[in-house]
């Protein structure tokens, strides 16, 4: 910043130190590219933006104007910049708030996150928690194991139930009528592991006092108990598999007529063929869609002068008393329907977003939003109101584009070449070489599972398996040791890993190579959650690293080519051209 005095032209008057001090004071503007230069005359004295290369006359009559002019035109500058528009940044708030408190969460789920020392939101928790509390339909699209979970839950668990936000001068829900409600909330899941991961990550924020608020209605488990269940704990939380919820429902055991919130976790695989008749009934019976009661109204009758008129459109006539009398009787039966159901906040969650999931979320919503970590927009439904997928008509950009996006940020990708009778022992190796302490090794056939087991076994490396032929006791007792940490390696396939969540998984082996490129980003995706630095390594012979090349491609990462070397796992030549290095000094 510089003041210049200039010389005057034609005056003889002069300015004291006061004088200079004061002006010096108050025209200096919070610019670093303003200069300022005054011509103290009785006439035309002027300020020079040297940005803008551009001159303001102030008349100067006496000292008092000048200050006052110089005061004014340095408030009219910060309010320039006030007014100024800047880029969106997406760092800036909402999306850099690092605490709960910010978010606007009840302050009873608040304060259950402090004891459960849970005080760092993810940043899609960041951009999704607000919105969701605003009452937006979303779509919720985050690379797996970034906390989409708790995203949802958590405005859920501060609008409902015993953890819910009070409103003013409401008195806390007392222990005996937190159930009365019926059931407020139906989260939807393609499986069963990630069935159960839900309900105790509810379980966890609700505490030991209201576990029984959330009842799980998964395949597989005793149908019988499940609704003796709903019937003795009158949940307000239904986490279950689209078969089963559907089926209890059809029984009549299960009513959501009344139900706030619809979450479609892993909405992408719920959209297949084989959920269709399923989810067409929990869609239709879970609450009611936003706009729904606006149709209804529109179909409603009005009557004139002792006859039914249909303002239907479509009816150019109206009905006669006759007939209007019993189709009166039904509409009305039905508009009493359409208001005991309440409208829904529905939630579609995906690691990936394919055009389906978009426009299942537009035609199964009201005006949703696509929420991503660092941005927030409309959702512009595709052209078709068809959701479903079709098996037959599969986009592969689509998927490939998923998969790129599902993959979390912080995992360093790697491939060893090796015969494959040597690929356990590669697999040993590089499980000591990289310190792993929780370790998923996936392979694309069952039966080759158990021998690899036991020779990790024979090795002294404790391994599970997990397959198709356990029973529901067996695999959650193997889950349960392997997040303990009692088991250092869980061998699965494909199917038997879709919904693991453990977060401490550090490695990702392919000890067979997956099928195309959106399977290696499910499996890489079972390390590095929440932020953590994983590893996905991936054992394959010669003849396959071309396979690794298109994985490249696909995905646009880089997959580095190591090889062991002394017990460690380093890049591929680099001992040896260390080696070379040194006998040319020699």
């Amino acid at each position: 910043m510089a003041l210049m005095l200039l010389p005057m032209r034609g005056g003889s008057s002069s300015l004291n130190l006061c004088t200079h001090s004061t002006l010096t004071q108050l025209l200096v503007a919070p610019s670093r590219s303003l200069f300022f230069c005054f011509s103290l005359t009785l006439s035309k004295p002027f300020v020079h933006d040297a940005a803008t290369s551009t001159s303001t006359s102030l008349s100067l009559t006496r000292l008092d104007d000048v200050v006052e002019k110089a005061s004014r035109y340095r408030e009219k500058l910060r309010c320039r910049a006030a007014v100024r528009p800047t880029p969106i940044d997406t760092k800036s708030f909402p999306f850099a708030e690092k605490k709960f408190g910010a978010l606007e969460v009840s302050s009873r789920v608040l304060q259950r996150l402090k004891e459960e020392r849970l005080e760092v939101p993810t940043d899609v928790q960041v951009a999704a928690i607000p919105t969701l509390l605003d009452g937006h339909d979303a779509a919720l699209q985050s690379y797996t194991g970034s906390g989409k979970t708790l995203a949802y839950l958590l405005p859920i668990l501060s609008k409902i139930g015993p953890l819910r936000q009070l409103e003013e001068g409401e008195a806390a829900m007392m222990d005996d009528a937190v159930n009365k409600s019926g059931i407020e909330a139906v989260i939807v899941v393609p499986s069963r592991e990630l069935g159960m991961q839900i309900v105790r990550e509810a379980e966890r924020i609700l505490g030991p006092n209201y576990k029984k608020i959330v009842q799980q209605l998964i395949g597989g488990a005793n149908q019988k108990r499940q609704e003796e269940a709903l019937k003795r704990n009158k949940p307000i939380i239904v986490i279950g598999t689209p078969g089963r919820i559907s089926e209890i429902s059809r029984a009549g055991k299960l009513h959501t007529h009344g139900c706030k919130f619809l979450v479609l976790d892993e909405a992408d695989q719920l959209l297949s063929i084989k959920f269709r008749g399923d989810m067409r009934r929990i869609l239709e019976h879970v609450g009611q869609r936003r706009d729904a009661a606006a149709v209804a109204n529109s179909e409603e009758r009005s009557s004139v002068d002792g006859e039914s008129i249909d303002m239907r459109p479509g009816l150019d006539e109206p009905s006669g008393s006759t007939m209007a009398a019993s189709s009166s009787s039904a509409s009305s039966s039905m508009l009493r329907s359409a208001r005991k159901r309440v409208e829904r906040q529905t939630v579609l969650v995906s690691a990936t977003m394919p055009p389906a999931v978009l426009r299942a979320a537009a035609v199964w919503g009201h005006r949703p939003l696509l929420i991503r970590a660092t941005s927030i927009i409309e959702v512009e439904a595709p052209g078709s109101n068809y959701p479903y997928q079709s098996e037959s008509s599969s986009d592969s950009s689509a998927d490939l584009q998923g998969a790129r996006e599902s993959l979390p940020p912080n995992l360093d990708h790697s491939y060893v070449i090796a015969p494959l009778r040597h690929h356990v022992d590669i697999l040993r190796k590089c499980i000591h070489a990289l310190n792993a302490r929780s370790v998923i090794v996936f392979m694309n056939h069952s039966r080759r599972l158990r021998d690899v087991e036991f020779k990790l076994q024979a090795r002294g490396i404790s391994a599970g398996t997990l397959h198709g032929e356990l029973n529901k006791m067996e695999r959650a007792n193997i889950l349960t040791s392997f997040r303990n940490g009692k088991l250092r390696v869980l061998l699965t396939s494909e199917v038997g890993a879709r919904g693991l969540d453990v977060p401490n998984c550090d490695l990702a082996v392919n000890l067979e190579l997956p099928t195309d490129g959106a399977h290696y980003a499910h499996r890489g995706g079972r390390s590095g959650r929440l932020g953590r630095k994983g590893t996905v390594v991936s054992v394959c012979e010669a003849a396959e690293e071309f396979v690794m090349k298109k994985f490249e491609r696909q995905l646009d990462i880089s997959i580095t080519k190591m090889e062991l070397s002394e017990g460690r796992l380093v890049k591929y030549g680099a001992e040896r051209g260390e080696t070379s290095r040194q006998f040319a000094r020699i």
